[in-house]
């Protein structure tokens, strides 16, 4: 009787310790999140006891060892998760798939750019990269340069399984979901013995935990905090500067992802302009990219424009300042018979991005917390006075992808320049 008190008694106080999982935005999946908050602490090895102790209901992340059984050996893998000292870790990915990883990596292949560029925004070393993937289009020469001997295994979208199997990797990172089925891929990696991690790494909504999970698996937890809290920082002011707009104040945007032999497209989610501030006058229409009728532009009759550059104009390989094509491409829409009476053309609201921040296309998800950054001060000048998004690019560059790149020598991401918009 004395010992059921003693246990009662314990059994309380951890109650009191436990958190509720709703105290979270979102659940960090990785077994021995036993809580099911964002992250794995001390409260995950209380909720394990209670668990045990049959004061808790098991949860699905409960199972730290991951072996159907939850007992003392969780609450030990649990305590070695967070001294960061596990010799395996279990996770849920994008693919929805659950993953056992034996640490540490030690030979890692990335399938596509935005996994090499997480990468090395969590400072993982760059010997531990033993091969890597393109997009459909090739790698930025002077973005990656430092991979430019590092032997490519394909797209991500095609990977070829026998360059992979030669270079013997302990892991590999495919795309999440998307367009093509890479669970044939999966399945002959796996049954040679590699890990296979899905993450896409270029969908703002769900970056953090993908970034978290990643930390978690190599070891650098510290470092996709910083990361992640720098990044949100700057995305979270955006968003509070925007909260008090009335749909009055906000400008009605046409995003445009290319323009050629007159054809119009919209491009969907991706644009990211009611982030920014904007009301998007295509986001009626299904779809991440598609033709759309130029009446249609024209009845909606937007305040702004913004188009997408092609790949190879403007980017990290030309000289700042060098904005012949960015200026040529504004001219284009400018000057488009049925464009002359748009507000955005005759109020000369036309702008011109860079693809290298625009995560629908190539190599550039990574980086759409730019894009947002010049979209809220093109749509809000005066109330994004004090937001400088080169003055962003620029400490991306250097403190998260450790590039000795100067954008005031270097590079054409945006026309007009912010001093002329």
């Amino acid at each position: 009787m004395r010992i059921d008190r003693i246990l009662a008694g314990i059994a309380m106080g951890l109650l009191l310790l436990a958190s509720p999982a709703s105290a979270s935005d979102y659940t960090l999946e990785i077994f021995g999140n036993a809580n099911e908050d964002d992250t794995i602490n001390m409260q995950d090895v209380t909720y394990t006891e209670l668990i045990i102790l049959e004061y808790r209901d098991r949860t699905e992340l409960s199972d730290a060892k991951y072996d159907d059984k939850i007992n003392m050996q969780d609450v030990t893998q649990i305590e070695l998760v967070i001294l960061g000292k596990e010799k395996e870790i279990t996770l849920i990915d994008t693919a929805e798939k659950i993953v056992t990883v034996n640490k540490p990596l030690t030979r890692i292949i990335p399938t596509y750019p935005q996994a090499i560029e997480t990468l090395r925004s969590l400072k993982v070393p760059k010997d531990t990269i033993v091969g890597i993937g393109t997009w459909p289009t090739p790698l930025d020469p002077v973005f990656f340069g430092e991979f430019s001997d590092t032997p490519c295994i394909g797209t991500g979208w095609n990977p070829d399984v026998e360059v992979i199997l030669e270079l013997d990797p302990d892991a590999v990172i495919l795309f999440g979901i998307g367009r093509v089925d890479l669970d044939p891929v999966q399945d002959v990696l796996e049954v040679a013995g590699i890990t296979v991690l899905r993450f896409n790494l270029q969908t703002l909504d769900i970056h953090r935990t993908e970034v978290e999970k990643l930390g978690y698996v190599f070891g650098k937890r510290d470092e996709a905090e910083e990361y992640l809290g720098w990044r949100a920082d700057i995305l979270d002011s955006i968003e509070e500067s925007v909260a008090g707009l009335s749909e009055d104040d906000k400008p009605d945007v046409y995003f445009m992802p290319s323009f050629k032999d007159g054809l119009y497209y919209i491009y969907g989610q991706y644009a990211y302009i009611d982030m920014a501030g904007g009301r998007d006058v295509f986001a009626d229409q299904p779809g991440n990219y598609m033709f759309v009728d130029p009446e249609e532009v024209i009845t909606r009759n937007p305040d702004i424009i913004v188009r997408v550059a092609s790949w190879d104009a403007g980017g990290y390989g030309v000289a700042a300042g060098e904005t012949a094509e960015f200026e040529a491409m504004r001219d284009e829409i400018m000057s488009q018979p049925e464009l002359e009476n748009v507000r955005a053309v005759d109020d000369g609201e036309v702008y011109i991005i860079a693809d290298h921040f625009v995560s629908f296309f190539a190599a550039s998800g990574c980086r759409q917390f730019v894009q947002i950054a010049y979209q809220a001060k093109w749509f809000h000048p005066e109330l994004f006075e004090d937001l400088d998004p080169e003055a962003i690019h620029q400490e991306y560059l250097t403190e998260y992808q450790g590039l000795d790149y100067d954008l005031s020598e270097n590079g054409v991401f945006v026309y007009p320049p912010l001093a002329e918009s």
